[in-house]
C-alpha cells in the first residue's frame, strides 16, 4: 500500500510538471489521476458499502466529464455579469460529443487505493486514430491556448470538482477577452478542448483545478448588436 502511494504521488507530480510545461503528455493514451475525500459525504458513513458505491459512481461521472472535454471538447456559452444592466453572470458547458456507451466502457480504472480518508484512482482512455487526428487539428495555430484555475466547494463532493472545472473555463475565457474587448459583451460562445490532463488539488479549503484549453471562438454578441 505504501509503495502504491509513493508511485501515485510520483506519477501525479510528473503529471503536474508536464501540465505546467504545456506539452501534450501522450496523444494515444490519456491518464488522469482522480481522488476523493470520503468525509465529503458524512451522511453515508452508516454503511461502508454505500460509501464505496457512491464514491465509485461519482468517480465514474467525473472521469467521463473530464474525458469528454479532452477527447471531443466542450461547447460553452458565457454571459458576464453587468450590474448596470441588471445582468447576472451565466455559464453553460456541454460536451461537443457526449461519450457513447463504447467510450465509457473504454475508460479503465486501475490502481485504486485508500490513503487515510482519501480514495485514489487512475483513469485511462486510449484515443482512436480519428481522435488523435482531431487533437492535431485542435492544436493548430488558429486555435489559441487559454488557461485558468477554478474553485469548488468540498462539501459538494464531485459536483464541487465539476464546478471548479467550469470556473476554470470561465476564468480562462474572461482572461482571454478582457484584453480584446473594451466593454463587456452580452454573450461569448465557443468551443474548447482540454489540452493536458487536469490537475486537481485543495486550496483554502476548496477544490482547485488547473486546466488549459485550445479555444475555438464561435461568436461575440455585443449590447449594441441587434
Amino acid at each position: 500500500m505504501k509503495v502504491k502511494r509513493i508511485i501515485f504521488g510520483i506519477l501525479l507530480a510528473l503529471q503536474i510538471s508536464l501540465f505546467f510545461s504545456q506539452s501534450p503528455i501522450n496523444l494515444r493514451n490519456i491518464r488522469i489521476g482522480v481522488w476523493a475525500e470520503l468525509d465529503a459525504y458524512p451522511g453515508l458513513y452508516e454503511k461502508n458499502d454505500d460509501i464505496l458505491n457512491y464514491t465509485k459512481n461519482r468517480i465514474r461521472d467525473l472521469s467521463i466529464f473530464l474525458m469528454e472535454g479532452m477527447v471531443y471538447g466542450w461547447n460553452f456559452v458565457y454571459t458576464p455579469s453587468d450590474n448596470l444592466r441588471g445582468v447576472e453572470e451565466y455559464l453553460e458547458v456541454t460536451p461537443i460529443t457526449p461519450f457513447s456507451k463504447n467510450d465509457k466502457e473504454k475508460i479503465i480504472y486501475s490502481d485504486s487505493f485508500f490513503e487515510e480518508n482519501r480514495v485514489n484512482v487512475w483513469c485511462d482512455y486510449e484515443r482512436t486514430d480519428y481522435q488523435i487526428q482531431s487533437y492535431k487539428i485542435w492544436s493548430g495555430i488558429e486555435h489559441p491556448v487559454i488557461q485558468g484555475r477554478g474553485l469548488g466547494r468540498i462539501e459538494e463532493g464531485f459536483d464541487g470538482i465539476q464546478t471548479a472545472a467550469k470556473n476554470a473555463l470561465k476564468e480562462a475565457v474572461r482572461a482571454r477577452y478582457r484584453t480584446e474587448l473594451k466593454n463587456k459583451p452580452k454573450e461569448i460562445s465557443g468551443s474548447v478542448l482540454i489540452r493536458n490532463p487536469p490537475v486537481v488539488g485543495i486550496k483554502n479549503g476548496q477544490y482547485a483545478i488547473f486546466l488549459d484549453f485550445f479555444l475555438e471562438r464561435d461568436r461575440i454578441i455585443k449590447y449594441t448588436t441587434y
